[in-house]
């Protein structure tokens, strides 16, 4: 049995630059960090005593008994991918929901694959977790998925990350006192707004056509520097949200389906209850919104905001973690094959007894 433990992420600036289709061409960058709220995989061989080969638990059950069967398409091409022949079994649990633009699903792929190392007895570093959970994503399960989530969710922490035209990711840690990082984190409020969708179909809205966007998505990378430049100086943090309402202005310029009316009133109800600024977290559309607060002013926002669900919350810095391994049983290759005909040897059993009575 294995368990690895991903974070999930909250993207301050710079997303949409991290889109392939942009960054391959013009290059892109992000400021973002994880925080502790986690994807929780477990996953172990399964004994050869069941019907089924696979069995993958998450928002579903599913027993299956080739590699086709799956409908899981990230389980499915991640087993495909790293050829594992055994039957196994996952089990899937998270601190928040699916759908939610905290970067769930690419938490889910880097875990998985994390945990899938592991149990054939390979370590994978956080590079290779990355890159290979963006090819997974991007190139197998041909998702309409950035490539900042896979990296956050693989190195953890408050990261500055560059994306290469040539495809090669690079990662820098943003460095801060840890008066300045408490600081930060007092000023930020986290809330979930209840509706779910999908990030590959709001995505799918405007990454296609990014090039006639090109105003906005350089504004959107251009913030990434500024962003370091307050966080890392002494400026006034409140700066920092000032910069997150513009972010916001621009990644909603994208498409209409980044927002909506809804979003629209609870972001204004925010602002005007004292917020500085804000945004919706990942593709848009729902999920979560983040705000940036003075800490006297968190309260009367609250209140404000009373309908919705308030997720207090820490950066971290760990990334993708094995929290947990324990070596599977040793089954002989002829105990395998005995316990693999399961029926007939309790009909065997069960004539020897009926004798026995005799």
């Amino acid at each position: 049995m294995i368990i690895t433990r991903t974070p999930f992420r909250i993207s301050f600036v710079g997303g949409g630059t991290d889109y392939p289709a942009w960054y391959r061409v013009h290059g892109g960058s992000v400021v973002a960090t994880t925080i502790d709220k986690y994807c929780y995989i477990s996953c172990r061989y399964l004994p050869p005593f069941f019907e089924h080969k696979f069995r993958i638990v998450y928002s579903k059950a599913e027993n299956c008994k080739t590699l086709d069967e799956i409908a899981h398409p990230a389980v499915r091409e991640l087993l495909r991918y790293l050829k594992i022949e055994r039957g196994v079994e996952i089990h899937h649990d998270a601190d928040l929901p699916a759908r939610s633009g905290l970067g769930s699903s690419s938490a889910f792929t880097v875990g998985l694959l994390n945990a899938l190392y592991g149990l054939t007895g390979r370590i994978a570093s956080k590079h290779q977790l990355a890159m290979e959970g963006i090819y997974i994503e991007q190139e197998l399960l041909k998702e309409a998925v950035g490539s900042q989530d896979q990296a956050l969710a693989a190195y953890g922490g408050l990261n500055h990350i560059s994306f290469l035209p040539s495809g090669e990711i690079t990662v820098r840690p943003v460095t801060l006192t840890h008066q300045r990082t408490q600081e930060l984190n007092d000023h930020l409020v986290l809330l979930y707004t209840g509706i779910k969708r999908t990030a590959r179909d709001i995505a799918q809205s405007y990454v296609e056509d990014l090039e006639s966007k090109e105003g906005q998505m350089r504004l959107l990378g251009q913030l990434v520097n500024e962003a370091i430049s307050i966080l890392t100086g002494e400026r006034d943090i409140c700066e920092f949200g000032k910069l997150l309402h513009e972010g916001w202005q621009a990644k909603r310029s994208l498409s209409p389906r980044v927002s909506n009316s809804y979003v629209e009133d609870l972001y204004g109800q925010a602002l005007a209850a004292g917020a500085i600024g804000g945004k919706l977290i990942g593709a848009g559309g729902g999920g979560f919104m983040l705000l940036f607060v003075k800490p006297e002013d968190r309260p009367r926002v609250l209140e404000k905001l009373s309908s919705l669900i308030h997720v207090p919350f820490k950066f971290e810095y760990s990334g993708s973690q094995t929290i947990f391994f324990e070596p599977e049983e040793d089954y002989s290759a002829a105990e395998r094959a005995r316990a693999n005909q399961p029926v007939r040897a309790f009909e065997e059993l069960a004539e020897i007894e009926a004798r026995e009575e005799k």
